[in-house]
């Protein structure tokens, strides 16, 4: 049995949550689970189409013998510890290091790792979740608080649901921005043509970031995001919606593309300040809450990586 904290004001069918929840069961699998009553909502069985809003608490019984709620296995996989005590582990996520197995990746994920490193993580959210509170994109680096406890669990999601804790990432992002700080509230939605692209759409999900621009070259600017909610890739869909993608997310035209036009001597620096990035040039700097045991309001950092400290430098000698 586990159970799984709904977020707040989610709006999908209790058989599609599960589905992107749980990737560790098969669509059929979830269903015969739900259609034999082994999930419950707040305590009460319901069916598949059952439209979740939110906070809910969902239940999910399974045989302690069956092995598909247990089939990640431990690997060594390095880990860059910020602080660890006995309810929680902070770490700084390497870019290119995806945080939970799911759909074509059951292996070498974060969630191994911590696997490897460690026996104390909480299973509140299921076998393919130990210890997640919270998610990076794959390409994003930076810090993460993982839980040891469930109680630690559910009192920093809670912290997550009520949009307490603060989080700060710093970007290298195209061009130089008209105000050196803002507010981006704008909503955010899956691209129809593409799942795997959101947009800004007025039909979306709420989404707010605020940012201030902490220096500028010529044709690149380092900016601090922080965003107040949590929506899939919302830093890169608002950073490209403002005119400005992040260096390097091709996703949000960020990439090569945005280097053609420039005089050829202009390409070339700028191409040199890409081929430092093999990936967006996005980094979770620092995270903010309130300990779940000390009850103490505690903030952890994660130091800029290198390609963020090479491509710096590069930009300080040729622009100043």
């Amino acid at each position: 049995m586990f159970t799984l904290i709904v977020p707040n004001s989610i709006n999908m069918r209790l058989d599609k949550y599960l589905s992107e929840n749980l990737d560790h069961f098969s669509r059929s699998k979830i269903q015969h689970l739900i259609n034999d009553g082994k999930v419950t909502i707040n305590g009460e069985k319901e069916k598949s189409s059952y439209r979740l809003n939110g906070n809910e608490s969902i239940v999910v019984y399974v045989d302690t013998d069956d092995k598909s709620t247990n089939n990640h296995v431990a690997q060594e996989i390095p880990l860059t510890i910020i602080h660890e005590d006995d309810d929680i582990l902070l770490i700084d996520k390497q870019a290119g290091l995806v945080v939970h197995p799911g759909k074509g990746m059951n292996d070498n994920t974060l969630l191994n790792g911590l696997m490897y490193y460690t026996s104390s993580l909480s299973d509140i959210n299921g076998p393919s979740r130990l210890g997640i509170v919270h998610r990076l994109d794959k390409d994003t680096s930076g810090i993460m608080v993982i839980a040891k406890t469930n109680s630690a669990h559910k009192y920093i999601a809670e912290q997550f649901e009520k949009r307490n804790v603060k989080k700060t990432y710093v970007s290298l992002t195209w061009g130089i921005w008209e105000l050196s700080e803002g507010n981006i509230d704008r909503p955010i939605r899956r691209k129809r043509s593409d799942p795997t692209v959101f947009t800004v759409d007025t039909m979306g999900r709420s989404a707010f970031t605020s940012y201030k621009v902490e220096n500028s070259w010529r044709y690149i600017s380092k900016v601090q995001f922080k965003p107040k909610t949590g929506r899939t890739h919302q830093i890169r869909v608002h950073s490209s919606f403002m005119g400005h993608p992040i260096i390097s997310d091709k996703k949000y035209g960020g990439g090569e593309n945005r280097v053609k036009g420039f005089l050829p001597e202009v390409s070339k620096e700028l191409n040199s300040i890409l081929k430092i990035f093999n990936r967006q040039a996005l980094h979770a700097y620092s995270i903010e809450f309130i300990h779940p045991k000390t009850k103490d309001n505690v903030k952890y950092i994660s130091p800029l990586p290198n390609d963020f400290s090479d491509a710096i430098n590069i930009l300080n000698e040729k622009y100043g």
